[in-house]
């Protein structure tokens, strides 16, 4: 999400093309007149076409279009009208393989400027979709197409990249097959679970502006609709999450009305699941049945059996579940936080389960993604690093002002307070988490390693008070933000930006 220091209300009474124009060519600038101008590369510089062209091709162009606009559907037993791509909560299953090139033009019906961001892609820079950084937006009423070249396989996602649009329904899987495939299961589950508020207790902006609040406001005589209060969790470390949500979603679907995926026993199900959610860390698993973690934000891990996995906002798992006889739970218990989603895997015996009578919590072995080891196959080369950037996440809950190195996110200088990098460089990332909330935290255009082996990954949950250490390699030119996929968090400023300098 951007717009993060300033509000979307004030965003646009100003000129959007003027003031896109001006944000990217604010990169271009030192931070003061008297020292000499940083070169940056810049989205629209060629080195960004010449390592797009230097990827492996097949020749094959996969296009799917998108069309950004307002439909009526019913959440929850609400009829509601919201947001989404193609008329429906979650946009079209886009498949492709390694070295297509994946084509979508975007048409935009809405009534406010959009864009869509290819969450966990390594791509050409000037197709992240982020809104005065690589792109200008698409206007109301316009189109752009998209089009880059798919270098890594698997389980990955597109969302809307402004303001709050991500938490209506502007969101989609997006699927990338390695054609020598080496994990053998029978069929495949793709799964996008989301936290559901808009039209039901009124819409994602009505939350943030209640929530730019700030905990300090809420002693005062003022209805509090969206602030949640008291959400803990120990896994995460303490708080878990700032929005009261009345519906949590399994492919668009609530717990009521839960998706039944057909199947036979004995089958192995490839599960690749999405948490989408704006506020909202989910614990995935089958009640007394283990799940094989195989992959993590589209990278194989050493496979480990648990009795379930958490996802933070952003993050992707794939799983393998064997099917049992008759029908078969599978939960989305939402960390720290009441209700439910879930989807039900029948065999066509059996009866199935009431939703009432399922488990509202899921122990056992339990891990996250960043505990996972990575695979031999995707560790990074052992270096030392050219080049290590502290990255402190700063804020609080009381005036709700989070952000990165205690300066929130600024678009109409988007370089200021930059990490600088320089193509070529190992990079070393030390990001410490100074506030008492947790925070998934999400780098564009790149992958990174976890020390020690861990799991490579694009998006990683940091709890209070911890820091986690990671390295990737500067190999992808351009300007590139890193920021918390806490929807609310972003909006009010944990962003920053690592820029390729010469």
């Amino acid at each position: 999400m951007m717009n993060s220091s300033f509000t979307r209300r004030a965003f646009l009474g100003a000129s959007l093309a003027t003031a896109t124009t001006a944000a990217l060519a604010s990169c271009a600038q030192s931070a003061s007149p008297a020292a000499k101008p940083i070169d940056r590369i810049l989205p629209t510089d060629r080195l960004v076409s010449q390592y797009e062209e230097a990827r492996p091709s097949t020749g094959t162009t996969v296009t799917q279009k998108l069309s950004a606009g307002i439909f009526d559907t019913t959440v929850a037993g609400v009829a509601l009208s919201t947001w989404g791509y193609n008329g429906a909560i979650n946009g079209p299953i886009i498949r492709a393989k390694i070295g297509d090139t994946l084509n979508v033009p975007v048409a935009n019906s809405l009534a406010e400027s959009t864009s869509v961001h290819w969450h966990g892609l390594a791509l050409r820079n000037d197709a992240d979709g982020v809104p005065g950084v690589t792109q200008p937006a698409i206007p109301a009423g316009g189109s752009f197409d998209y089009q880059f070249r798919l270098n890594q396989p698997g389980t990955y996602w597109y969302h809307s990249h402004v303001d709050m649009q991500r938490e209506r329904g502007l969101s989609g899987a997006l699927i990338i097959e390695d054609p020598r495939e080496p994990l053998l299961y029978d069929q495949e589950w793709v799964i996008l679970l989301d936290d559901w508020l808009d039209g039901i207790t009124g819409t994602p902006d009505d939350a943030f502006e209640e929530l730019s609040m700030g905990m300090d406001m809420s002693g005062m005589d003022m209805p509090m609709t969206h602030m949640l209060m008291g959400a803990t969790s120990t896994y995460l470390g303490g708080d878990a999450g700032d929005v009261r949500i009345p519906a949590h979603l399994f492919n668009g679907r609530a717990a009521q009305d839960a998706e039944v995926f057909q199947s036979k026993p004995g089958n192995r199900i490839r599960l690749r699941i999405i948490n989408a959610a704006g506020d909202t860390a989910y614990r995935v698993g089958v009640p007394g049945q283990k799940i094989t973690l195989t992959h993590t934000d589209g990278f194989p891990v050493q496979h480990e059996d648990v009795d379930a996995v958490v996802l933070g906002m952003g993050e992707r798992i794939d799983a393998i579940l064997t099917v049992q006889d008759g029908y078969t739970p599978l939960l989305a218990i939402p960390e720290g936080k009441d209700g439910r989603a879930y989807g039900l895997i029948s065999t066509g015996s059996g009866t199935a389960p009431d939703v009432g009578a399922l488990p509202s919590t899921l122990d056992g072995q339990v891990t996250d993604g960043g505990r996972l080891t990575a695979d031999e196959s995707v560790l990074l080369t052992a270096k030392a690093p050219d080049r290590i950037h502290t990255v402190r996440l700063t804020g609080s809950m009381g005036k709700y002002d989070w952000s990165i190195n205690g300066r929130r996110f600024d678009m109409k200088k988007p370089s200021a307070g930059a990490f600088d990098i320089s193509l070529d460089e190992r990079v070393q990332v030390k990001m410490v988490n100074d506030t008492t909330m947790w925070h998934p935290m999400h780098l564009h255009g790149h992958s990174f390693q976890l020390a020690n082996n861990g799991a490579r990954k694009d998006t990683v949950i940091v709890r209070p008070k911890e820091t986690v250490t990671f390295e990737f390699d500067a190999d992808n030119p351009g300007q590139w933000i890193a920021h918390c996929h806490n929807a609310y968090h972003a909006e009010r400023g944990m962003i920053g930006l690592f820029s390729y300098v010469r």
